[in-house]
């Protein structure tokens, strides 16, 4: 009876360890090993991110003392509010010169490509110099907007010009890429039928490409807002976000510095998590032409 047992028992359980051992080798080890790798880079931004955390839920108190400032909610908003402009300034101008570049194909266009990817590769203080030199009150065009009432030093419009200077490339970059995955012969299509190079870039070109656009946006806004030296060498006041937890850094230590930060790291986390939600379904199916 024992051996008999015994069997039955082996012969019940083969099928449930053939059956472990099958999804065992199943498993796209590729995928799991690439995703252990690249776990890595994550991992450096969550263990910073939850360091702050702990540091901060310390003293929660202080924390809602620093995030209820007058100063800190108004910088705040001051910065979001200066990256939207320069987003929808790039939306206007960016788009056409996107769609442009990704229609045409010469030597010119080299030119214009690497002028637009120049803040990429430059140290910040020299964005934010050039873009000072441009625009302060005795530059070339800052010395004409002066006379029109449009003042760059220590100003809202100094801040938005040094965003939109360093977020160009974001935003440009990736709707071209958008505009390049649209077939052309569907334009071809839609102009034999009547329709001008305009309204077949309205009515397909931009459908198509939506997703791109909006994580253009996505991608220049946040690159704006997160700018520093290039706003300060133009706007030191008002003060953006950066810029006040660098001075409360030299005026209040660590402590009060950290907490605005880690203010305007929960503030940003739930915006970008909000955003790239929304962006997850716009467009789904419209830019797999």
């Amino acid at each position: 009876m024992h051996d008999g047992e015994k069997r039955m028992k082996d012969a019940a359980e083969k099928p449930l360890w053939g059956k472990l051992t099958g999804n065992f080798r199943q498993l796209d080890w590729c995928l799991i090993g690439f995703a252990i790798i690249g776990g890595m880079l994550v991992l450096l931004p969550l263990l910073a991110l939850i360091n702050i955390t702990i540091g901060q839920l310390e003293d929660i108190p202080f924390l809602i003392t620093i995030a209820t400032q007058k100063q800190v909610v108004d910088s705040i908003l001051l910065t979001f509010s200066a990256g939207l402009l320069a987003v929808v300034i790039l939306v206007i101008f960016g788009t056409p010169l996107s769609y442009y570049l990704a229609r045409t194909n010469s030597r010119f266009n080299q030119v214009v490509e690497s002028l637009i990817d120049l803040p990429l590769v430059l140290p910040h203080t020299v964005a934010g110099l050039m873009v000072y030199i441009l625009f302060m009150q005795r530059g070339l065009l800052g010395a004409p907007l002066k006379n029109m009432g449009i003042i760059f030093e220590d100003a809202f419009p100094g801040i938005v010009i040094a965003m939109l200077f360093v977020a160009m490339p974001f935003y440009v970059n990736t709707v071209r890429e958008g505009f390049l995955k649209v077939p052309v012969h569907l334009e071809n299509v839609a102009r034999t039928l009547g329709a001008t190079r305009f309204q077949a870039f309205l009515l397909i070109v931009l459908p198509s490409s939506i997703r791109h656009i909006l994580n253009g946006c996505i991608l220049a806004w946040g690159r704006a807002i997160s700018e520093f030296a290039a706003v300060i060498m133009i706007a030191y006041y008002p003060m953006v976000i950066s810029t006040l937890i660098f001075y409360r850094f030299t005026t209040g230590g660590i402590k009060e510095s950290s907490a605005v930060a880690f203010v305007m790291i929960i503030v940003c986390f739930v915006v970008f998590l909000i955003l790239r939600s929304v962006t997850r379904y716009l467009g789904r199916y419209d830019d797999r032409v």
